[in-house]
């Protein structure tokens, strides 16, 4: 009787065993997918909105370097002066990109390790 009664215990917690290797890989891909999304949608707002940025920077450029051309009456040092500029951001930007690092590995970690599933980017 008390063989039976261990053979019983032993293949219900076979069963609980399976229950929950079964659940906690749905947990594992959700999880994932829940990360996953969360840097597709991150990178696509961040296409979208650096597209019409850049696109609202070049007019803009366009504009002030004509502007400046018309002021200096010589267009090549207008639109040298605006190459010159973004030259200059470009290699400040350079300079400085490993200060990037911690800021943007602590707003993602933020989230993938987050436990309240509301907060968004």
């Amino acid at each position: 009787m008390a063989f039976e009664e261990f053979k019983e215990s032993i293949l219900k917690a076979d069963v609980n065993f399976h229950g929950y290797i079964e659940s906690s890989e749905e947990y594992i891909k959700l999880k994932s997918f829940k990360a996953l999304m969360i840097g597709v949608l991150f990178i696509t707002k961040t296409i979208i909105i650096g597209a019409l940025i850049g696109i609202t920077l070049l007019i803009f450029s366009f504009a002030f370097a004509f502007k400046l051309a018309q002021v200096l009456d010589n267009t090549f040092y207008g639109f040298l002066i605006v190459g010159a500029f973004y030259t200059i951001v470009v290699v400040i930007t350079y300079l400085l990109r490993s200060r990037l690092n911690g800021p943007l590995l602590r707003k993602f970690s933020n989230y993938y390790f987050s436990k309240d599933d509301t907060k968004k980017l």
